[in-house]
């Protein structure tokens, strides 16, 4: 089997931003204008495609990530066949609780479009989404979209863009009027205006730029092409003799710099109105990168642990990153994954380096939404699903057994709030346990845990809307109804001192006994860059918020006895010694001990370190952590001294105050405890006209009448 597109046609791309700046609605155009949905559903209608589960479209928000393929020709190339694109898009939730979901789809998306509203600019999360993007170092191209709404203004969120996220963003159009007025856009490169006709704005029309807009138009294109010019040396000397390159080349080397993440291009319009998306559809073409613009991707070879890579070709062996799971009703479990190299046909088997083990593809599809095409191969560059894997999880790759690879896993956030949940009655009991096993399959920031005093169910996530959707989709997809009990911070504890303990387990009963002896030094665990993370030492191991040092010499313990060892130190740090919370940031040097010829054992030296560690961590000066949360509140002028008022009460420190239009914005940084059901106290405050996002920013630690009630409430 062939495949229909050459790779270099193909683009994998994101739409990503903050919660109510359009992605959606951008996405339905796109849709529309690439010919895969005949009517453009609209979110205030709840008829969207991409947000096909029932919450979605009952909250008007996107929740789950949702892959859609479609075809593209460029608007100034329509009658050359030869120019149609492939795209996989995924359309991505914007609500700070379901940030997951932008993090594991940049990670397997080649490009970006990140969208922005007109009248607010860069909010909350758009900083985050574009760290996330950051890390990635995913290209992106920007769409500051809703220039028809009241107080659109072009300038000002460009601004915020240059101000908040990066200096190397560039206008590539100005919008012809505002408002009600806005009609077309003016592209800087062409210096052409472009208005949108007929019913849909399918309809392009070129045309000459207003009177009034030529000057700006002038200033803005030379910036732009200035811009451009800077990131080539051999053009920059030409352009300075006086030589100014064509478009095509302009484009050429503007393309490089996208891909290069040296220059962002910022793109004008209103998705709602129809106007701007197809030139926006044009630039993913011009400037985002097809999966043979992007490097090699790196991975370790399970059986060497030597670094190797993987190309994007057919030709190479098969690679592919397993980034979601799903439940379908219909088929069961289904696989997301993203294929780096090589191909994969239905009913094929693949290797999973995580467990060792082969699994048989039974079926392959093509994801529209929730709806699917059956195909037979995939190829290199590809999105697809697969049905039939039964020990995949997220993050897993799957690979040609020949040739076994481990690409770099994706890394998430810890849940920061929990709840207590039991199932209503002794027939929901059983399915409960069934259904949230498989919602944590499917979310990786959602966690299931026992409270071992009490025997209780706890669920944790990012938020408290994210653990009400895990709820209702219990209730709607899993029929179990559950009880729910109030909110819970997800406090940690940590040490901040260095302190040394002795451990020792030595039982005698007759016969064979059990001994574990074992010399510990903890303290605080430093934060180190990627370079010097990579430059540890071969006796260190690291992972979330846990280092081990073994420094035994001379076998004082055997080296069976060193993984027991640091099994029981993780055991003894995931209950606290102040609280029971779980402890983070600590380092661990085991360096001494003894063994008993006959008695020592593995489950002896677990227990001996585990005592160990609590030990050393109560004298280490230990202290609990909480999330502190990045709070934006929205308030028109008059009720500013009141919001910020209320959150000083709140343990809040506020950070700084802007104007966004007619209102006022107040940034402050919060302690998520303080911040539960501060929607209701918020309205009332306000006449019901403010508005807030929040997001989390970081553990602090708890100041120390706050520590006492949080200890006396857990005993």
């Amino acid at each position: 089997m062939e495949r229909d597109y050459p790779l270099e046609k193909v683009r994998n791309f994101g739409i990503i931003a903050h919660i109510d700046a359009g992605k959606t609605t951008t996405t339905e155009r796109v849709l529309f204008y690439t010919g895969v949905s005949h009517k453009i559903g609209e979110v205030h209608d709840g008829e969207t495609t991409t947000d096909w589960m029932e919450q979605e479209r009952e909250r008007g928000i996107t929740i789950t990530s949702a892959a859609v393929t479609c075809f593209w020709t460029p608007t100034y190339d329509l009658n050359n066949k030869a120019r149609k694109h492939r795209f996989n898009i995924i359309d991505t939730p914007g609500h700070i609780d379901f940030t997951v979901e932008v993090k594991r789809s940049l990670r397997v998306l080649d490009g970006a479009v990140v969208v922005f509203d007109g009248v607010a600019g860069v909010e909350p999360q758009s900083e985050t989404n574009w760290r996330y993007a950051d890390e990635a170092k995913v290209p992106r191209v920007c769409f500051i979209n809703k220039l028809d709404r009241t107080g659109a203004s072009f300038e000002h969120s460009y601004a915020t863009i240059l101000d908040r996220l990066s200096k190397k963003a560039v206008r590539m159009q100005i919008p012809i009027g505002l408002e009600e007025a806005h009609e077309g856009v003016v592209d800087l490169l062409r210096m052409k205006a472009y208005y949108f006709e007929g019913d849909m704005g399918n309809k392009v029309v070129e045309k000459e730029i207003p009177e009034n807009l030529k000057a700006d138009a002038e200033k803005y294109h030379n910036e732009l092409v200035e811009k451009i010019v800077e990131t080539d040396e051999a053009m920059m000397t030409e352009y300075l003799e006086g030589i100014i390159p064509d478009i095509d080349v302009l484009k050429k080397t503007l393309r490089k710099a996208v891909i290069a993440n040296e220059v962002f291009p910022v793109f004008a319009g209103s998705a709602l109105k129809n106007k701007g998306v197809q030139l926006v559809l044009d630039a993913v073409v011009d400037y985002l990168p097809a999966p043979t613009d992007i490097a090699a991707i790196p991975g370790i070879n399970p059986d060497t642990e030597e670094h190797e890579v993987r190309n994007a070709s057919d030709s190479e062996p098969f690679a592919a990153l397993a980034f979601k799971v799903a439940t379908d009703p219909f088929v069961g479990q289904i696989i997301f994954f993203r294929v780096y190299s090589g191909t994969l046909t239905a009913g094929s088997y693949v290797y999973n380096p995580r467990t060792r083990n082969k699994e048989r593809i039974g079926r392959i599809l093509r994801m529209h939404a929730n709806d699917r095409e059956e195909v037979k191969q995939v190829f290199a560059g590809e999105i697809a699903a697969a049905v039939g894997l039964k020990d995949t999880i997220t993050s897993d790759t799957i690979c040609d057994e020949a040739h076994p690879i481990e690409l770099n896993r994706i890394v998430f956030p810890e849940p920061v709030i929990s709840l207590r949940i039991e199932p209503k009655t002794k027939a929901d009991q059983e399915k409960m346990g069934m259904a949230l096993n498989r919602l944590a399959q499917e979310d990786p920031t959602f966690k299931v845990t026992t409270d071992q005093e009490t025997g209780e169910t706890i669920i944790a996530g990012m938020g408290e809307l994210h653990l009400e959707i895990i709820v209702d989709r219990m209730k709607r997809e899993f029929t179990v109804e559950a009880n729910v009990g109030k909110p819970q911070v997800a406090y940690r504890e940590t040490i901040t001192g260095n302190s040394e303990a002795e451990g020792k387990y030595i039982k005698q009963s007759g016969g064979r006994g059990n001994y574990g002896h074992v010399k510990i030094k903890v303290k605080p665990m430093e934060m180190l860059t990627k370079e010097e993370l990579e430059d540890l030492p071969k006796n260190t191991k690291r992972s979330e918020g846990f280092e081990f040092v073994n420094n035994i010499k001379g076998g004082v313990i055997p080296q069976e006895y060193i993984a027991p060892c640091e099994k029981g130190f993780k055991e003894g740090l995931d209950r606290g010694v102040l609280a029971g919370f779980k402890m983070v940031n600590v380092s661990v040097d085991l360096w001494d001990g003894s063994y008993h010829e006959v008695d020592s054992n593995e489950m002896a030296f677990k227990i001996a370190a585990s005592m160990a560690v609590q030990d050393a961590c109560k004298r280490a000066n230990p202290v609990i952590l909480e999330p502190m949360m990045k709070v934006e509140v929205v308030t028109p002028d008059k009720f500013m001294g009141d919001v910020t008022g209320n959150l000083s009460s709140k343990r809040g420190l506020i950070e700084g105050m802007e104007d966004r239009g007619m209102n006022k914005v107040i940034k402050a940084i919060v302690p998520l405890s303080e911040m539960f059901g501060y929607m209701t106290g918020l309205r009332s405050m306000t006449e019901g006209r403010a508005g807030f996002t929040m997001e989390f920013f970081r553990y602090d630690i708890v100041p120390n009448n706050v520590a006492e009630t949080i200890i006396a409430a857990r005993k």
